[in-house]
């Protein structure tokens, strides 16, 4: 088995609000000033040398261990001991330390191991800390406690231009990236037509970054981050800015990269269907803390559950589409108009899509997709209006789209809605991991045995029969006399 090229150890992260970090926070008066005296006492023995002030220093440490004992500071001594030159933090490796009033932790108590090869995403929640984990393993910032050893070059695209520099121009830029990480200028020149190709800024490549769209910089900052030669490469948000086509690409070389190149990944992003599709492992984050580690389907059906009371559909920010129109509410309601928080096998649903649009036209062809998938990310079905219905015309500003199935052919366990809405074969809104569906145990085929999940994935009605043969031929004879 190999090592891990990327292990983090206890990683805590400490940020104040305003920026200002308190003097000692934390800590009454007195054990400040003794706290102070340790740093002092240990930075003059560092200077000078203990073979050279041996009798200084045996008074200075009974007055220092007396004043140790006076105040009760002897708990945290080894913690001082340790981290004295760190501007003498004390923060215990337990995290058990209490930070005073405007400090909080970003990350805490973060460990986890990455294998040379694997793709892992990680998912959370708006502030979850995420960015900030990529950060670090960046080196652009430090960890208040803990430790993460990484092997191998790092490429990273962390935010729109990070790494670049506004005065320099666009080709100017590849060869300070390749450079800072260790590449000789040959294997750069290599690779410049292939990443000017990829990002579509061959006639801006020499024009100062500063001058460059949003999209413009985060195109040229993927093809940098995706063709230098790195054993690791860390993305974070690559698919919030760009259009469709962009992010399509994206998906495509990261796949490409995953697969046929074997570099170590790990992706942020709030697009669960490229999670799902490129990451085999997801890390969910939930302030600061790492909440569960395993397999994507999983992990990302457990995000949904924990946000689903936290945040509406109009508020997910991980839609596709040109935003037409857009989807606010799904739920599911039985035929009397109720809402279900579960539905059994068999039973009679109507799947509710809410929607609002300020522009929509009434001669606008609208289509209404629903996919439902497992929670392995395999789809089991879907069901398209525009194939039972054909598009809908003269829509409003807002309304409800209903979807009547007669009899729900699931089996039992937990299932994912992505929906999606086409205005004039336009893609106007699209949401993956809309909602989650549980189903239980139902008698679907209406004879008081319920079907499990032992059936397969999907149910269908079926009946059986029997025919008995009258064949009275010489073989039938013949056989029915080996067989008695």
């Amino acid at each position: 088995m190999s090592d891990p090229i990327i292990r983090v150890e206890h990683l805590g992260k400490l940020y104040y609000l305003g920026g200002r970090k308190p003097r000692a926070p934390g800590l009454p008066t007195h054990l400040r000033n003794t706290l102070q005296m340790s740093r002092h006492y240990l930075r003059d023995v560092r200077r000078k040398g203990i073979q050279k002030q041996v009798r200084q220093t045996l008074t200075n440490s009974k007055n220092y261990l007396r004043r140790i004992k006076q105040t009760g500071l002897k708990d945290y001594l080894p913690e001082i001991l340790n981290r004295s030159h760190q501007n003498g933090k004390l923060l215990p490796d337990d995290f058990s330390w209490t930070p005073p009033a405007g400090a909080f932790w970003v990350l805490k108590d973060v460990s986890f191991e990455v294998k040379p090869g694997e793709v892992i995403g990680i998912i959370g929640r708006n502030g979850a800390g995420k960015s900030t984990l990529l950060k670090i393993l960046s080196r652009i910032t430090e960890p208040t406690v803990g430790k993460a050893v990484i092997h191998g070059r790092i490429g990273s695209l962390l935010e729109v231009g990070t790494g670049f520099h506004d005065e320099l121009s666009g080709r100017e830029n590849i060869y300070l990236n390749g450079t800072i990480l260790g590449m000789k200028k040959l294997e750069i020149d290599r690779k410049l037509d292939e990443i000017v190709a990829f990002s579509g800024v061959e006639r801006f490549l020499d024009t100062p970054v500063k001058y460059y769209s949003s999209g413009m910089r985060v195109r040229l900052a993927f093809s940098v981050a995706a063709h230098l030669d790195t054993e690791i490469l860390l993305i974070d948000e690559v698919l919030a800015v760009g259009d469709v086509a962009f992010q399509e690409k994206c998906l495509k070389k990261m796949n490409s990269i995953t697969q046929a190149e074997g570099r170590t990944v790990l992706f942020v992003t709030h697009n669960m269907s490229a999670i799902a599709s490129l990451c085999p492992t997801s890390i969910l984050l939930e302030a600061g803390k790492i909440v569960d580690h395993g397999e994507s389907g999983q992990i990302i059906a457990q995000y949904y559950k924990v946000t689903k009371e936290r945040e509406t559909l109009s508020e997910r920010d991980d839609r596709i589409g040109s935003g037409l129109l857009r989807m606010t509410q799904f739920y599911i309601e039985d035929t009397e108009g109720l809402k279900q928080e579960y539905v059994k096998s068999g039973q009679p649903v109507r799947l509710v899509i809410e929607y609002m649009s300020d522009h929509i036209k009434p001669s606008n062809e609208v289509a209404i997709n629903i996919i439902i998938s497992n929670d392995r990310n395999q789809r089991i079905f879907s069901c398209r209006s525009e194939i039972t219905e054909g598009p809908f015309t003269n829509i409003s500003a807002q309304g409800r789209f209903i979807c009547t199935i007669p009899s729900l052919p699931l089996v039992p366990g937990h299932y994912n809605v992505q929906l999606g809405c086409h205005v004039n074969r336009e893609l106007v809104d699209k949401i993956p991991f809309a909602a989650s569906i549980t189903v239980i145990e139902g008698d679907f085929y209406g004879t008081g045995r319920l079907p499990s999940n032992y059936f397969g994935n999907f149910l269908i009605n079926y009946n059986w029969s029997l025919e008995v043969s009258t064949d009275t031929s010489f073989e039938y004879n013949l056989l029915r006399g080996f067989n008695q």
